[in-house]
């Protein structure tokens, strides 16, 4: 698409008029931030961009009350560096997937919390959906409406901030966030186990994130050289770091012995599991969300489709890179799972379904709620089509 065909409003008013413009034409549009996730979903869209880059800034930050509010197109790596400069953090772990295709340092803040992007530590401290706080948007209608707030407290009604995250911007486009953050942990030591077979492998993270240990993150990512490992996080002062490790060495014991990994070697590993960085490249890389249980099943699967993996999330998230005539949706449907087509070509993605379909009910119920937000159904609506 031209640039000069590219929509680029510089207030939350200016959107809603071009939201509401739409809406009135019919004519669909794609809000992007940085673009880093451009490549997820059907390409060639006839869908009009909207460049939300100029909704950028810190809005509100008071390090004390650990929120922090920000407009949508400010870049992830500018609020990673203003809350590490007072010792805090995003603690779902968000990250970037321009890191994929070569544009990293290009994710925002909006389009981490509307596609549900989160880290390693979703598996102890919950996803995006569970740090969003409030925010305001604009509907399909062209509408600006506000949910939530800046506190952190039980309310009545419907958690609508739960609902877009992990949108996709389908439902309202974001204008403003108020997001959760937290401390950063004094210390982290990062355990593994090594060589395990994929059944033990995921039997030994349940145990392990199931104990009074308490690791952040556990994930298994299989070696060249057949000596897979299967790596635990532990956080905190570093007194409780040490004493937990301690722990786990006794709760997985039956498993082999504890390497405890240098700083710069558990940082990449990690970097692995949340971006499937060490996976060799084949035509599609692929996220599969399942149930921990079913991993070991999904991963010989994927074995014998000649496919390469490895799990995060204690088994919960698997990351698949494949060739195109795998049919992914299939395998991760007999593992009771959900698969997302993250990286391939064009002309892959114009012959592959982007994600597994829902059920019946779901598809019915989620086309009920996008109706509510978006009758019109201009905010992308052949993304995932």
């Amino acid at each position: 698409m031209d640039s000069k065909d590219i929509i680029r409003p510089e207030s939350a008013q200016d959107l809603a008029e071009v939201v509401s413009a739409a809406a009135a034409a019919g004519t669909p549009i794609e809000v992007r931030g940085g673009g880093s996730k451009r490549h997820i979903g059907r390409p060639g869209r006839s869908a009009r961009i909207v460049d939300i880059g100029g909704l950028s800034g810190i809005v509100d930050y008071e390090p004390s009350e650990l929120v922090l509010t920000v407009r949508p197109g400010t870049p992830l790596a500018q609020v990673e560096q203003l809350l590490a400069a007072h010792g805090q953090m995003l603690a779902f772990e968000p990250w970037d997937h321009g890191c994929l295709d070569g544009t990293a340092g290009a994710a925002t803040i909006g389009g981490v919390i509307a596609a549900g992007v989160s880290g390693s530590r979703r598996v102890s401290a919950g996803g995006a959906r569970d740090h969003l706080l409030g925010f305001s948007a604009v509907s399909g209608r062209g509408e600006p409406f506000k949910a939530g707030g800046k506190v952190v407290k039980n309310v009545t009604g419907y958690d609508v901030s739960k609902l877009m995250a992990g949108s996709w911007g389908q439902l309202a486009v974001f204008t403003e966030l108020s997001v959760k953050v937290l401390p950063r942990p004094r210390a982290a030591t990062s355990v593994a186990l090594r060589g395990l077979p994929v059944g033990s492998a995921v039997e030994a993270m349940a145990r392990g994130l199931g104990s009074t240990a308490s690791p952040a993150a556990a994930a298994h990512v299989p070696g060249r050289d057949g000596r897979g490992s299967t790596v635990l996080r532990v956080e905190g002062f570093a007194e409780s770091v040490a004493a937990r490790v301690d722990q786990l060495r006794t709760r997985l014991a039956p498993f082999g012995a504890l390497d405890v990994l240098e700083p710069g070697d558990a940082d990449s590993l990690w970097q692995s599991a949340c971006t499937a960085a060490s996976l060799p490249r084949a035509d599609c890389l692929w996220r599969v969300h399942l149930a921990p249980g079913r991993a070991a099943d999904l991963a010989n699967k994927l074995e014998r489709a000649e496919a390469t993996w490895l799990l995060d999330w204690g088994g919960a998230l698997a990351w698949a890179s494949a060739a195109a005539t795998v049919d992914m949706h299939a395998i991760a449907a007999q593992a009771g799972g959900h698969a997302l087509l993250v990286r391939a070509s064009a002309d892959i993605r114009a012959a592959i379904r982007a994600r597994t379909a829902e059920s019946r009910a779901v598809a019915a119920l989620a086309a009920r709620v996008r109706r509510a937000f978006d009758p019109a159904a201009i905010l992308d609506p052949e993304r995932f089509a």
